[in-house]
């Protein structure tokens, strides 16, 4: 969802051209493309306006490129990024007003983390082939390592898989994915738990607070670690706090605290990550009404 640097366009007109062996051009394409997840943009419509052309850019060298792990890791996070911050979100905004037009927002979603999703795991299973069967093995003895390269990936792969099962309530066979995709998550975590400068962490906080006999202990002591890992500076495990923990609980003082937080936080940092969140953390703060 970043700006293309002038390397990356010079280097599309080469391949166009035909001038250069395609295979390592579209290698170093995917590797500056994947560069580009620190550029510091914080402007959300620039950043939507952007986004199409790069993620169809980078999502056809991918295809070319299956076995880049940058490239599929800034991918699979570029949909999951860009269903949540501007469509998912947009339907739980037009919900109150347009229940069709938010449904129709909503399976748009759902399809773009799954597409997401499914370039996560191909890359996992090029990198780490029988990877997908061994995950889905009941038995702890069988599942897949991943190593430091791997995480990211991994991490993009769970996120969107979870994002995806929470708008299918309606449907049991994605719902019962829940506990593989945890699973996932918590393989990425225990190889690098402070990726992400705390997005595992907070990822593993919002999986712990919606499965099944989760532990809402467990749930804060992973958001701790996030907000920890980011130095305060993370908006985004303060949003995830107050929604997965706070607001169940009734507790809307704590709510308010963590979603001003969360605002300061991204003030402290200018990101395209940050402003999506902080915009969030507007909404729910003008909407606590309707939410306690």
């Amino acid at each position: 969802m970043q700006r293309l640097t002038l390397g990356v366009l010079i280097a599309v007109a080469v391949l166009l051209g035909g001038c250069s062996p395609r295979h390592l051009i579209i290698q170093g394409i995917g590797n500056e493309l994947a560069s580009q997840g620190s550029a510091d943009e914080d402007d959300l419509g620039l950043a939507r306006e952007a986004s199409a052309f790069y993620l169809k850019l980078s999502e056809s060298l991918l295809r070319e490129s299956p076995g880049n792990l940058k490239l599929a890791q800034a991918v699979s996070g570029g949909f999951t990024q860009y269903a949540y911050a501007f469509v998912a979100f947009e339907a739980e905004r037009v919900e109150s007003k347009d229940a069709k037009a938010a449904q129709a927002l909503n399976e748009r979603a759902k399809r773009l983390y799954l597409r997401a999703h499914r370039h996560a795991m191909a890359a996992l299973e090029a990198s780490s082939p029988g990877f997908s069967a061994a995950l889905a093995k009941p038995e702890a003895l069988h599942w897949p390592m991943l190593n430091e390269t791997q995480v990211g990936v991994a991490y993009w792969a769970a996120a969107s898989w979870g994002a995806a099962i929470s708008l299918s309530k309606d449907k049991p066979e994605t719902v019962a994915d829940l506990p593989v995709a945890y699973r996932l998550a918590s393989l990425a975590w225990k190889t690098s738990p402070g990726f992400g400068e705390g997005a595992l962490a907070s990822l593993m906080g919002s999986f712990e607070s919606a499965r099944p006999g989760g532990s809402v202990k467990q749930a804060a002591m992973y958001f701790d670690a996030a907000i920890a890992a980011g130095a305060g500076k993370n908006a985004g495990a303060f949003v995830a706090r107050a929604e997965a923990i706070a607001q169940p609980a009734g507790d809307r003082e704590a709510f308010e605290s963590l979603l001003q937080q969360a605002l300061n936080a991204s003030m402290a940092r200018r990101s395209v990550a940050n402003a999506a969140m902080r915009e969030r953390a507007l909404w729910l703060l003008a909407n606590a009404d309707d939410l306690f």
